[in-house]
């Protein structure tokens, strides 16, 4: 479209993804909408220390680049950098740090058209937008949000903010048919909280889909937010 503003996004990692690793793995998705929204990536604030390198061997942080480090949003053990997205968590440890790390890049690198997240960065987009709604200044409401392989997460305090209320704000819901990481129970739960929810289902599994079916959807969701 002739003069249309192209939306900004804030697109919020997985876990034991680094900055370059989401940036590579949403190349695809920021070709198939290009012009039409600028892709802002974010990792977790944390260090995922026990992820495997190349070939299964143990990686050696210390000597990778930041933007190539592993990271996550919150773990669900206190003294091991694990997380479990289907088992109730004995912590949400750094899950505080996480928050602070979105707040400062929407103040940052804002404003903001919308929030995208895959996977664990999915479950922390609907919490900030969850967050937002019930007033956290921190957290301006998003015109919409679009959650990847999501999922209601776990541990104390979600279950107030997510699953007892309902989510009023447009929002797409992407999830692979095959998913192992992410079984499609669980991303078909988080859009039970959203009442405007879309979903777009694919043959595939723990990705981020962007061949040209999907291409459409998005765009066609998109367009309703075109100036």
């Amino acid at each position: 479209m002739a003069g249309q503003r192209t939306l900004r996004v804030l697109c919020l990692a997985g876990f034991r993804q680094s900055e370059r690793a989401f940036r590579e793995k949403t190349g695809a998705l920021r070709k198939a909408l290009r012009g039409r929204a600028e892709l802002v990536c974010l990792s977790g604030p944390h260090l995922v220390r026990d992820a495997p390198g190349p070939e299964g061997t143990r990686s050696d942080i210390g000597s990778c680049p930041p933007e190539e480090q592993p990271r996550g949003w919150w773990f669900s053990e206190q003294e091991t950098d694990v997380f479990s997205a289907l088992e109730e968590p004995a912590v949400c440890r750094g899950l505080e740090e996480a928050l602070g790390t979105v707040a400062q890049a929407l103040s940052r690198l804002g404003p903001f058209d919308g929030l995208l997240g895959f996977s664990q960065g999915a479950a922390l987009a609907a919490l900030v937008c969850a967050l937002g709604q019930a007033g956290d200044s921190r957290f301006p409401m998003p015109r919409f949000v679009i959650l990847v392989s999501g999922f209601c997460p776990r541990g104390r305090g979600f279950k107030e903010s997510i699953l007892q209320r309902p989510l009023l704000l447009p929002s797409l819901h992407v999830f692979g048919d095959t998913d192992k990481v992410i079984p499609s129970p669980e991303s078909i739960q988080l859009a039970s909280r959203f009442p405007e929810a879309v979903t777009l289902t694919h043959s595939g599994g723990h990705f981020i889909p962007a061949a040209a079916p999907q291409r459409q959807a998005y765009l066609k969701f998109l367009d309703q937010f075109a100036e």
